[in-house]
């Protein structure tokens, strides 16, 4: 299946080399989808489009085959990451964008004393 060979060239190092008439024909499918960008030679006869065709090249990833990927979960993929809550740190914190706990607490000057004196 071509998006498998997609899941593969995206873990591989780049440019990579195919050389099955299988993987041959799958990386013409990704190049005709535009998913990718590839190198493949042309049949050594081009009257009955056979021959050895030595290898395939996939230079890159198109946009379009990142997003395809992106879009793309297989069974046994971990779920993507959820954004993390600030949570307490983040409420304590707060205090640059004008909420959170130094709203709840009063101001204290730098003079911890009480207010006895008044």
């Amino acid at each position: 299946m071509p998006m498998d060979l997609l899941k593969q060239i995206a873990a591989s190092r780049l440019p990579v080399s195919f050389r099955t008439p299988k993987e041959i024909d799958e990386v013409r499918i990704l190049r005709r989808a535009g998913l990718a960008i590839a190198l493949i030679p042309a049949p050594a006869d081009p009257l009955t489009l056979s021959g050895g065709e030595p290898a395939a090249q996939v230079l890159a990833l198109t946009e379009k085959g990142r997003e395809e990927l992106a879009r793309i979960r297989y069974p046994g993929d971990l779920p993507p990451p959820k954004p993390r809550h600030p949570g307490l740190k983040g409420w304590l914190g707060a205090k640059r964008f004008g909420h959170g706990l130094q709203q709840v607490l009063p101001a204290r000057g730098h003079d911890s004393r009480s207010y006895r004196n008044l």
